[in-house]
């Protein structure tokens, strides 16, 4: 288990990446990261068609992941996408509210397996399975 100034910096530091600031990206509950993740559907997330581009909801359901993992990883430990498998169920207007979170479906030694999904109104609008490779950190 990490230990809270590592989880607060590992924290920051998904939030300070650049796409995810230019998409509006923030924490469902700033007092547990691992709750997940929510963003706006404004100009920055559509495609041509003023709906959510699937590529940030592809984007945004692997850090949700990540960040339901970090109370899994040592201060030691980081863990880096080893494979990615996403459902888009259904559009998504713009102007909406997408929030994103995920599940440790089982951590083991060199590989954590996670579930994500992304809802409107407590709607599933996209989900998915997350493998991530426990790495050395540093």
């Amino acid at each position: 288990m990490p230990s809270p100034d590592v989880v607060a910096a590992r924290v920051q530091a998904v939030l300070d990446i650049p796409l995810h600031r230019f998409l509006g990206v923030r924490l469902r509950d700033a007092a547990d990261p691992s709750a997940g993740i929510w963003f706006p559907v404004d100009e920055a997330a559509q495609n041509q068609a003023a709906l959510l581009h699937g590529g940030v909801v592809y984007t945004l359901l692997d850090v949700a992941g990540f960040l339901a993992l970090l109370p899994a990883l040592g201060d030691a430990e980081h863990a880096v996408t080893h494979d990615l498998s996403v459902s888009l169920l259904r559009p998504v207007r713009a102007g909406a509210r997408v929030d994103v979170t995920g599940s440790v479906l089982r951590r083991g030694r060199a590989v954590a397996f996670l579930r994500s999904e992304a809802t409107v109104d407590g709607v599933v609008v996209a989900s998915g399975q997350v493998t991530k490779s426990v790495v050395p950190a540093g």
